[in-house]
């Protein structure tokens, strides 16, 4: 607890663009969120007060970390598992609990978790050998083979085409599972925040478009979608958050096919699918989350316009004008669009901040962020 405030601390395992976004939600809450970030440069650590230095890996410096913390979370999955469960056994309040993050955190354990539970989930195996492989896929290439874990942003994933591209692989010795190539028509995703004491919150699903396995734009809610796949999506939601014990923000981020949604991955964290909401819910997800580790009532959700669309700012080519100019141009053209800068050295193809616009009509909206994410990328 915060003596000179009376508000709780809340502590934030990892310094990236998540964690200084959670931080400007907890402003409004009377608080400034404690961050344990590697580097004093971090893209949390330039904009937050109380910011010790150390490793996610080191588990002396997780338990420096977390003393007077009222709840300690994480702005990304890469804990040991086994620091969680010294911690939680020390009393230390961890949400995400050991128990529920190892299903993000492993992906083999999530899909046979998701495969008990009900849900659907794509064909798939867990593999040891390059023969593994080639019976799993049967004559029937590509196969989609997945790093069990620490892969993010198109890391960790590789799209298999033979047998020889399976031995290469599999000669990394890199922990895998593969999966069947889905037909999917494009992906969704469903974001629900879940308290301790059970109540939940779930945003309108979204679309989230991928380029080069990264997400490049989110449109809120997801153009097309019906009234009846929409609800099977948050329900879907929910009820996983509920059945793995999550506490906090819960995506998961699904496959639309032909027949119906297909979970692909889960995050337990504020996530990409989510940033739209600082401006365009009536809650955004950072206080979504900020609210439900605190055991706070949750916030509305609703949409604050029509549509609203989101897209990444990716690093571009070093050269051009500054960012500082092409921020003033940009605010010149379109005084709508709202510009979040992560804080981050620029390197080709990095994610370094994103632009949210909100609006009534669709192509209206996707054209003008697609255009400002350009500009700010290439300065042209």
């Amino acid at each position: 607890m915060d003596t000179r405030t009376g508000l709780p601390v809340v502590g934030m395992v990892g310094g990236g663009q998540l964690a200084r976004m959670t931080h400007q939600a907890a402003i409004s809450l009377g608080q400034s969120l404690r961050v344990l970030s590697e580097k004093p440069d971090d893209s949390a650590a330039l904009v937050a007060a109380d910011v010790p230095i150390g490793t996610h890996t080191d588990l002396a410096a997780l338990r420096e970390f977390a003393k007077g913390c009222d709840a300690v979370t994480f702005d990304h999955e890469h804990v040991p598992t086994e620091h969680i469960e010294a911690l939680e056994s020390e009393g230390v309040k961890i949400f995400p609990g050991s128990k529920a993050l190892v299903f993000a955190q492993d992906k083999g354990l999530m899909r046979e978790r998701l495969a008990e539970l009900g849900a659907p989930v794509p064909r798939w195996a867990r593999i040891a050998t390059a023969s593994d492989v080639e019976t799993f896929a049967g004559g029937s290439w590509p196969v989609v083979a997945k790093a069990t874990r620490g892969g993010y942003d198109g890391r960790g994933v590789w799209m298999v085409g033979s047998p020889e591209a399976a031995a290469d692989l599999v000669s990394t010795g890199i922990p895998l599972i593969v999966e069947e190539k889905v037909a999917l028509k494009r992906e969704l995703a469903a974001l629900v925040a879940r308290s301790p004491f059970g109540q939940v919150a779930a945003y309108p699903v979204v679309e989230t478009v991928q380029r080069d396995g990264i997400c490049v734009e989110v449109i809120a809610p997801a153009p097309g979608l019906s009234d009846e796949r929409a609800l099977e999506a948050q329900q879907l939601a929910i009820d996983l958050a509920n059945a793995l014990g999550v506490v906090g923000l819960l995506a998961v981020e699904l496959f639309e096919t032909d027949a119906g949604i297909v979970v692909n991955e889960l995050a337990m964290r504020p996530h990409n699918s989510g940033h739209w909401t600082i401006e365009g819910a009536r809650t955004s997800q950072f206080e979504q989350h900020l609210r439900a580790v605190l055991d706070y009532p949750m916030g509305s959700t609703a949409l604050a316009a029509p549509v609203v669309v989101m897209a990444n700012v990716l690093g571009g080519e070093p050269g051009g004008i500054s960012i500082d100019e092409r921020l003033h141009h940009l605010f010149a053209t379109d005084p709508g669009a709202r510009v979040h800068l992560y804080g981050k050295q620029v390197r080709p193809g990095r994610k370094i901040g994103h632009v949210t616009v909100l609006g009534d009509d669709l192509t209206e909206v996707r054209a003008r962020a697609a255009r400002a994410a350009k500009w700010l990328q290439e300065g042209v």
